[in-house]
């Protein structure tokens, strides 16, 4: 009987609070340019009610860039088109954050490259969660040479891909 309760309270003791479990959940990727150099991380951590997505790089234009989640964890082309379109919430896709009617799941705020081109940026996603994004095929971090006016559509006018973090 003392075994027992002492393997009970050693499980109770060492068992991770819901808290820390979520803590765990957090994926770490390599960010890379169009020539397949690695220019940054990528950091996801799965939160109760969606994902934060932590961005670290060096080597982009200066000023504001469109990141997005896209549809598959594959960066092997150099203007990334590989890794899908837009990871959306199905229905119809609608993009932007500012739109009324959107339903993409990928959608996320700018971020903003220094002078230096260096980007050090935390965002919040309560549109999607770590599992949805490391399905079947994974997604892609994909960040755009422009900054996304949140609006347009299908992308907001955040033109070509400059730099891809697969996600699996």
């Amino acid at each position: 009987m003392k075994l027992l309760t002492a393997a009970a309270l050693a499980t109770f003791l060492l068992a991770p609070t819901a808290q820390a479990q979520m803590a765990l959940q957090q994926v770490t990727t390599s960010l890379k340019n169009a020539e397949g150099k690695d220019i940054g991380v990528v950091r996801l951590t799965a939160a109760p009610k969606g994902v934060i997505l932590r961005v670290e790089a060096n080597g982009l234009t200066p000023g504001w860039h469109g990141v997005h989640f896209h549809e598959k964890a594959d960066c092997s082309k150099s203007d990334f088109t590989t890794a899908g379109g837009h990871v959306h919430g199905g229905g119809e896709r609608i993009h932007g954050l500012l739109n009324a009617k959107a339903n993409e799941t990928g959608d996320l705020p700018n971020v903003f490259a220094d002078s230096h081109g260096m980007v050090m940026a935390e965002v919040y996603s309560g549109l999607t969660t770590l599992p949805a994004l490391m399905d079947a095929d994974g997604s892609a971090v994909v960040v755009h040479a422009n900054p996304d006016d949140q609006l347009s559509q299908p992308i907001g006018g955040a033109g070509p891909r400059v730099a891809c973090a697969a996600v699996r």
